[in-house]
């Protein structure tokens, strides 16, 4: 890694901040890293990055004008690091936040840096651990300057034009986002575009879900890792996500590794406050995150009580519980 003109910081070296840096390694730019965790830091110095002992190390091995890219977990360890990166920069210089963070965080922070001269970029980064080797979508928001700058870092990481067909008919002067990059606006919009993208992801991924269940509930026990293979080609529903899809069934038909419980990072619930603030209707996205939720519960109160008021207003009992036993499990 190295060898360019052009270096970056990079502040958190997890699955995605230590990929970014080996994908722009890959193109010639240089990075400077540094990480919390000591061994992070190690092994990326092991494969040409300079490594940091620390942030303010960092800052002070890179050339000015300087671009810092934060890839941390919203919350304290983005608002601690870029809290202290304000100490540091100098004006021209541009502080970067990568990870999946609050938009409305995203304006506040850019307000900060700019009464000190640093320009603030947030960048919605969708790739996850593939994008080492398919590059990146990113979704940027800030001013036009800065952007323009570091054109080669973004264009290095994005997935480029080879990645999608052209779109028929789409005529544009602006050639980044067929590369897969685009600058949405001021700060704020590159989070709230990303924070959009996954709730979307959220509801495609729902939908296939149930669509699968109702394929694997079927009475002729259909071969359902053969229909999505066969899917994946010229179906309407072919995708990326399906790909992955198929490739976890193909290994296993009945995906008996995993237990059900699905993780939320954020996202989709402040998309669904945003629609609730400008009075958007999102019943899908609504819908796909509360099944999240639901995913995590095991024999709910909500489920009890639906149970208890059957039985009550019509006897009914519960399914597989045998008749005359009562709701609590023992003989009336």
């Amino acid at each position: 890694m190295g060898g360019s003109w052009m270096r970056l910081g990079m502040v958190g070296l997890g699955r995605m901040g230590a990929n970014l840096v080996r994908r722009l390694g890959k193109a010639g730019i240089g990075a400077v890293v540094w990480d919390r965790d000591a061994a992070a830091v190690a092994a990326l110095a092991q494969e040409g990055a300079e490594p940091a002992d620390s942030l303010a190390d960092l800052v002070a091995r890179l050339p000015s004008p300087r671009a810092i890219w934060v890839m941390l977990p919203a919350g304290e360890a983005t608002e601690g690091a870029l809290g202290e990166l304000a100490t540091l920069l100098a004006p021209g210089d541009v502080a970067i936040d990568g990870g999946n963070g609050m938009w409305k965080d995203a304006v506040r922070h850019g307000a900060m840096l700019r009464e000190r001269g640093v320009d603030f970029l947030d960048i919605g980064t969708s790739g996850g651990v593939w994008g080492l080797a398919r590059g990146y979508c990113l979704m940027i928001g800030g001013p036009a300057e800065p952007v323009a700058r570091l054109d080669p870092i973004f264009r290095a990481l994005a997935p480029g034009e080879a990645a999608a067909p052209p779109t028929p008919g789409r005529t544009s002067a602006d050639p980044r986002p067929a590369h897969g990059y685009v600058h949405c606006g001021p700060n704020g919009a590159g989070h709230f575009t990303k924070m959009v993208h996954n709730a979307i992801e959220y509801g495609m991924m729902q939908a296939m879900a149930e669509g699968l269940e109702l394929l694997h509930a079927h009475d002729a026990q259909l071969p359902v890792p053969e229909i999505t293979e066969a899917w994946r080609r010229g179906s309407v529903v072919a995708s990326w996500l399906l790909d992955l899809t198929a490739q976890a069934l193909a290994q296993d038909g009945e995906l008996s590794g995993f237990t059900g419980r699905v993780g939320d990072s954020g996202e989709g619930r402040w998309a669904v406050q945003a629609a609730i603030e400008s009075a958007v209707p999102a019943p899908v996205l609504s819908a796909a995150l509360y099944a999240r939720f639901r995913s995590r519960q095991d024999g709910p109160f909500a489920d009890r009580a639906l149970s208890a008021m059957r039985n009550a207003f019509g006897g009914h009992l519960e399914p597989g519980r045998p008749i005359g036993e009562g709701p609590s499990g023992t003989k009336p």
